[in-house]
């Protein structure tokens, strides 16, 4: 490698991603079923909106269910919405997507999903949301969970307020 030049397959450490976050926006990625139950629709949702007041851009997977509950709260509050998109079609991101990034890669999107955030948070899901979860725990990432996988690393909180106060916490941001 030529000096000075970074690894790219390196996976950054927290104490990289917290210097970068004091200097400037963060990216908060949000995981969960294609298809959720009412309450995490709402908890989702409620999310979304707690995101967008916090001035974080929101990334997804850009679909239905935890996906759009997550987009929509965002833009009710007036926030930035990103949707990583398994398929080669915009039209499949749900209707409150702001920019859409159709991949072409299934559920190998996963890891641009992850990769693209600076914390992770999952609302319920299923093996998608796991993958996704195993994906963010070995690049290093903050994983917040509600209602989700019960699993090492993962932090357990029980609404999207102590959410956002965990990411916070953990990320040592004000």
């Amino acid at each position: 490698m030529a000096s000075g030049a970074k690894d790219a397959g390196s996976i950054p450490a927290r104490d990289t991603i917290k210097s970068k976050l004091s200097a400037g926006k963060m990216n908060i990625t949000v995981i969960g079923g294609h298809s959720c139950s009412k309450e995490d629709y709402s908890f989702a949702y409620e999310l979304g909106k707690l995101i967008a007041k916090e001035g974080w851009t929101l990334i997804s997977g850009g679909k239905e269910g935890v996906m759009e509950a997550v987009c929509r709260g965002a833009k009710d509050q007036g926030g930035l919405t990103v949707g990583i998109l398994p398929g080669y079609d915009q039209k499949e991101a749900n209707a409150y997507v702001d920019i859409k990034l159709p991949t072409g890669l299934g559920y190998a999107r996963n890891v641009l999903v992850v990769r693209a955030s600076d914390a992770v948070i999952a609302v319920s899901g299923e093996y998608g949301t796991l993958s996704e979860i195993g994906f963010a725990l070995s690049e290093k990432k903050i994983v917040v969970s509600i209602n989700s996988w019960d699993i090492k690393g993962v932090i357990k909180v029980e609404t999207p307020q102590a959410a956002i106060a965990q990411v916070k916490k953990e990320l040592d941001v004000k």
